[in-house]
């Protein structure tokens, strides 16, 4: 009798899950940001001649091809011999030594050793100016043992197939389609006025440049660039920047925010239950989530599984989902793995400080088809009132999601320390701060300010992304960070005052020009030096009256100046 009740239960489910996804829409830019890819079809064939020769033989419907040889020959059978003999008889084989590839698919620079002799060569050619007279490659088909580009992941238009028959013969199947114009999407923005990777010269953060698995993001002049013609649209640049200056675009993160809120609200009012959300990557992940998942299980697809962050978790848990799955398959890249089960661990950790089950769970393609025993145990944790906040920044938004299920759970104000995080404290030594300000032109994120018209330095916890700039920044040398998570709201969210004094005033105006400690400092370090033996007191006075004292002084006394 309760399994015909729990039957007729999951028929409901999945009725109000569908509904709830047909109804639901991310909301996209109808005019999407893209970049374009223009080929001819002109394709280089890497790896062992015998098998570069046969495949080549099997392009012959598209533009020039070539071949550069860089493994020996496969086999000495005289059949396969003469096979070879007799394939792409019109294809030059070159043997130069590889140096290296670059580009994307319709602008392949390949450059190879010239073999010259000559000291005053370079030795480095690109091959397609030799090899088909024209500036580039536009594809690149890869059987050597190993690939020739080392990338988790590869650039559109480069096959890597090694000595797979199967995906040789896909690769074969594929090229002929890559000639023309193709548009992709621009995945990523950056907005360089937010970004903590460098400021006034000085270097900051570098947690972008870590977890790019297509090797997309440089930096440049100083500020953090990405190529959109190798960008996969993984996220993990977006996930790992802590202030947002890199933000997804296909969804943005605030539309991704909105499609949860919906998803989450929508399945509770008309299911009477919390509904756990099911991140996936759309290439290899869709078509693990079969029509027998369970319908209290909402499925979100997305380019990559790291497109959504922390953010996105903890707040569609806040918003009233009770647990978050992230189905992780072998398909995504290392990096991205490891990213993922950083972010994992650390989400984890928030709620186990906080007195919640942990709500989030990354789990593998052995596990989608059975997911019984995590729903069973979900389905008795405590039930979550949805939060009434909505989405904002990245890290306001993640914040208020974080102290709305602590104060579902055990309200706590400690503070969770871990190493290499962007939240966090700065302290200073104020003795010897002598609040120069330097720490404060050099906040990406205004965490630090000043006093206005009184000499002071402020911080505010929940702004800081602990890139450390302002470390770098410093003089005196005095700043140093302390990365946690702090769960007491008002504490974080308070305007606190690292230093504060009086101001110094000019001994003959009496304006305010500098600080106590700053003048002090001046009359520690150049009081003895001779320039100043007989005019000291010109330290204490403000610019103005420093230049009018030196003319006085000079007008008193001509030929002091010569002196």
């Amino acid at each position: 009798m309760s399994k015909n009740l729990n039957n007729d239960s999951q028929v409901e489910l999945k009725a109000v899950r569908q509904q709830v996804l047909a109804n639901t829409q991310i909301l996209q830019n109808l005019i999407p940001p893209t970049v374009s890819y223009t080929t001819e079809g002109n394709v280089l064939i890497i790896g062992p001649e015998d098998l570069a020769r046969l495949a080549a033989d099997k392009l012959s419907n598209m533009g020039k091809l070539a071949i550069l040889a860089n493994e020996s020959i496969t086999s000495q059978d005289e059949a396969h011999l003469e096979k070879v003999m007799s394939s792409a008889e019109n294809v030059e084989s070159f043997y130069n030594k590889l140096i290296e590839i670059k580009g994307f698919l319709g602008q392949f620079q390949v450059k190879v050793d010239s073999g010259s002799d000559d000291a005053s060569d370079t030795n480095a050619v690109e091959l397609s100016m030799v090899a088909i007279r024209k500036a580039h490659f536009d594809l690149i088909l890869d059987l050597s043992q190993s690939p020739c580009i080392n990338l988790e992941m590869l650039p559109p238009g480069y096959f890597y197939v090694g000595q797979d028959e199967a995906k040789l013969a896909d690769a074969i199947t594929q090229l002929p389609d890559l000639v023309g114009e193709f548009d992709k999407p621009r995945y990523v923005k950056v907005n360089s006025e937010i970004c903590a990777h460098n400021r006034n010269g000085i270097d900051g953060c570098n947690r972008c440049l870590n977890f790019c698995p297509a090797d997309a993001i440089q930096s440049i002049d100083k500020m953090i660039t990405i190529d959109p013609y190798l960008c996969h649209g993984a996220g993990s640049c977006t996930n790992a920047c802590p202030t947002g200056a890199i933000s997804y675009d296909l969804p943005t993160p605030q539309a991704l925010h909105s499609y949860l809120h919906k998803l989450v609200t929508r399945f509770r009012e008309q299911a009477q239950t919390a509904p756990v959300i099911l991140f996936h990557d759309e290439a290899n992940g869709a078509a693990l989530v079969g029509a027998d998942l369970s319908g209290d299980v909402i499925p979100v697809a997305l380019e990559e599984i790291t497109v959504a962050s922390m953010d996105h978790w903890m707040s569609s848990l806040a918003w009233g989902a009770r647990q978050i799955l992230v189905l992780n398959t072998e398909a995504t890249a290392p990096t991205l793995t490891q990213m993922l089960q950083g972010e994992h661990k650390l989400a984890n950790d928030i709620l186990d400080e906080m007195g919640q089950p942990q709500r989030i769970s990354v789990i593998d393609e052995s596990s989608i088809g059975d997911l019984a025993a995590l729903l069973e145990t979900s389905s008795n944790w405590p039930v979550i009132v949805p939060g009434e906040f909505a989405a904002t920044t990245k890290r306001n938004t993640l914040y208020a999601a974080i102290d709305h299920l602590n104060e579902q759970a055990a309200s706590v104000d400690t503070c969770l320390s871990q190493s290499n995080i962007p939240y966090g404290i700065v302290s200073i030594n104020s003795d010897k701060c002598t609040l120069c300000l330097s720490c404060v032109s050099t906040c990406p994120t205004q965490a630090l300010t000043d006093g206005g018209d009184k000499p002071a330095l402020h911080f505010v916890e929940q702004d800081c992304v602990q890139c450390g700039l302002c470390e770098s920044a410093c003089p005196e040398k005095v700043i140093s960070l302390t990365p946690q998570m702090n769960f007491d709201k008002a504490q974080r969210q308070q305007r606190q005052t690292l230093k504060e004094e009086a101001p110094f005033d000019c001994i003959r105006c009496g304006t305010p020009f500098a600080t106590q400690s700053m003048v002090q400092r001046m009359l520690e370090a150049v009081g003895g030096h001779s320039a100043f033996s007989d005019n000291i007191e010109r330290l204490k006075m403000c610019s103005d009256c420093r230049v009018k004292d030196m003319f006085e002084d000079i007008l008193q006394d001509p030929e002091k100046q010569l002196r």
